[in-house]
């Protein structure tokens, strides 16, 4: 999965002044390309790994060289510092970009500055391994603990996904589940153990669940790709309070 590309990369946003991928006030670099098609994915433009025409914009996504990428992130290195933020590296999948995921980490790092990555921990061990090792917090996506309901979901399995979570686990790495709550496909209070169960199974204790909502059905419009679940309803933090207490039941503490 390396790329090759260290000096630029493919990014389709970078959004200041984030507030939910990691503590505090950050930058969230959005690197395009993934290999999972989730099938309630709110940024499908991520999903391609080049620029991508649009209907109604120019473009969806552009190069960037990694310098031009630490002077936008760089310019708010004050307001991290006095928030305990940082920068977040997502996508997308960052570890389809993994050289220049790799190296803009690195250089953060070498600022001072907190890094996060967010992923679905798709990729070989080598390429995972390689990547964090710059990351002070991952952001991990787990979509279902099981194999074949993950495939149905997103097209892959989780056997590499939930291989390389343990293996950050064994390096001792700050480490926040977070959980895609899928009406219909893994919102079940029998979903909320198997959850539980696979997260104390690796050591950890809590998990960010995020319900689902329809903020991207007007991007598969724009784009011209089919939506699945453009009939399903959005759900809010209240449908999801005993599913929070089962959980909590099994030794994992949930939050939105």
């Amino acid at each position: 999965m390396h790329t090759g590309q260290v000096n630029q990369a493919c990014i389709f946003n970078i959004q200041k002044f984030s507030i939910h991928d990691g503590p505090g006030i950050r930058t969230t670099v959005f690197l395009k390309g993934c290999p999972l098609r989730c099938l309630w994915c709110s940024n499908p433009e991520s999903q391609a790994a080049g620029a991508q025409p649009e209907r109604e914009t120019p473009l969806a996504g552009r190069l960037y060289a990694l310098n031009e990428v630490m002077d936008i992130c760089l310019a708010d290195k004050d307001f991290y510092i006095e928030s305990g933020g940082g920068v977040t590296l997502t996508g997308g999948e960052a570890l389809m970009q993994a050289d220049f995921a790799a190296e803009l980490l690195r250089s953060l790092k070498a600022e001072g500055i907190h890094t996060a990555l967010e992923t679905t921990g798709f990729a070989s061990t080598e390429v995972f391994l390689e990547v964090i090792a710059y990351a002070d917090l991952l952001l991990y996506d787990v979509k279902h603990f099981d194999s074949e309901k993950h495939r149905e979901g997103t097209g892959v399995s989780n056997e590499i996904i939930l291989k390389n979570l343990r293996e950050a686990v064994k390096r001792s790495m700050d480490i926040l589940i977070r959980i895609p709550v899928i009406p219909g496909y893994n919102d079940s209070l029998s979903d909320a153990r198997g959850f539980a169960e696979l997260i104390t199974s690796c050591g950890l204790s809590e998990a960010q669940l995020l319900p689902f909502h329809q903020f991207g059905q007007k991007k598969y419009e724009t784009l011209g790709i089919p939506y699945a679940l453009s009939n399903q309803k959005t759900l809010h933090p209240e449908d999801l309070r005993e599913y929070q207490l089962e959980m909590e039941k099994l030794g994992v503490r949930s939050f939105f």
